[in-house]
């Protein structure tokens, strides 16, 4: 979990942040109400994410909450040691494309790593995966549609280059998330389960051991 909030505090410093990647999320929220009201985006975020944390903490527990806030303490620590002592520049230039690509991958992996060891790094994730149990949608998919609608909005100030490629960044991460939270039970399960199963089989019967 620590690694993945690690690496997703990485990805949006050296990719996002230095490629002019935008936002989508609670945090594109917050800077669409800068724009359009002046508010405080420290603030905003704030506001959106106490209640949805105060909800998580009566439906899925308080072990969750304190994971929670141990994954985006780390991608805050992360964040910052980066912004104020990283000397790496992963400028791609006029390649947009390929940081979008890049983006998706690594903050996909990132995320999906949090929310597959039993935490979230931020309200908006824990909505999704509330969206996700009622919807039936994979978190992946519920990420995808929530920051698409919110990078689409941002329209109102952000280059529309700018928000096509973050949108290509967007939908990419939601498909490694879906990866890297389901893959492990859609893959690895179904040969642990034919391993114990056939093991039970063995040491129930001492003529296959025998044998």
């Amino acid at each position: 979990m620590l690694l993945g909030s690690v690496l997703l505090a990485f990805s949006y410093y050296h990719i996002n942040f230095q490629n002019n990647l935008a936002e989508g999320g609670f945090v594109g929220l917050a800077l669409l109400g800068k724009y359009a009201f002046d508010w405080s985006p420290a603030v905003t975020v704030l506001v959106l994410d106490i209640p949805v944390f105060i909800a998580a903490w009566f439906l899925k527990g308080r072990t969750f909450i304190m994971n929670t806030a141990i994954a985006a303490g780390a991608f805050s620590l992360t964040y910052y040691l980066c912004e104020q002592f990283s000397t790496l520049v992963l400028d791609f230039g006029p390649n947009l494309f390929w940081a979008a690509v890049v983006s998706g991958i690594l903050t996909g992996f990132g995320a999906g790593l949090v929310l597959r060891f039993g935490g979230a790094t931020g309200g908006d994730d824990i909505m999704a995966l509330f969206v996700s149990r009622v919807t039936k949608l994979s978190v992946g998919t519920v990420f995808i549609i929530f920051d698409v609608v919110v990078l689409l909005i941002s329209m109102m100030y952000l280059p529309l280059m700018d928000v096509l490629y973050t949108i290509l960044a967007v939908g990419i991460a939601g498909q490694v998330i879906t990866w890297t939270v389901q893959g492990g039970i859609t893959v690895h399960r179904p040969v642990v389960e034919k391993v114990q199963s056939k093991a039970a089989a063995v040491s129930a019967s001492p003529t296959a051991i025998r044998s």
